[in-house]
């Protein structure tokens, strides 16, 4: 079974909530209409610390996926919350004015790192003896 995949999947969407949510509240905060994507320097850390959420999201779940089908499903999902709480810290550092990212980048690469190869070490051997 891959219930751990599936619920580390759903706490990726409620990440991407949690940064559309911010994105939100600072358009209220300081005033910036929709479709405008700058304006003031604190929704524009919001703004794009959502982008860089939904960017990094493309490249979290299928790696995420194929480790936890062709590699280890437990130690995927040990990567795949590592990579969740990296990503928390980063999202949260990025919409306060100087904070620091870099510990919530580093968790969530090299969590990311690890899924890729995870990913590798199960998918190419099989694919190998073809």
């Amino acid at each position: 079974m891959h219930l751990h995949a599936a619920l580390i999947t759903l706490l990726n969407v409620l990440l991407l909530v949690l940064a559309t949510w911010f994105v939100g509240r600072a358009r209220g905060k300081f005033g910036i209409k929709a479709p405008a994507t700058s304006g003031h320097p604190e929704f524009d850390l919001a703004f794009r610390a959502h982008q860089n959420a939904v960017e990094s999201t493309v490249l979290f779940l299928p790696s995420l996926w194929i480790a936890t089908v062709y590699g280890d499903a437990h130690i995927a999902a040990i990567l795949g919350f590592a990579w969740l709480v990296g990503r928390l810290w980063y999202q949260l550092a990025y919409i306060r004015p100087g904070g620091n990212r870099s510990p919530g980048y580093t968790i969530s690469s090299l969590a990311g790192v690890g899924l890729i190869g995870l990913g590798l070490w199960g998918l190419v051997p099989p694919l190998l003896r073809m």
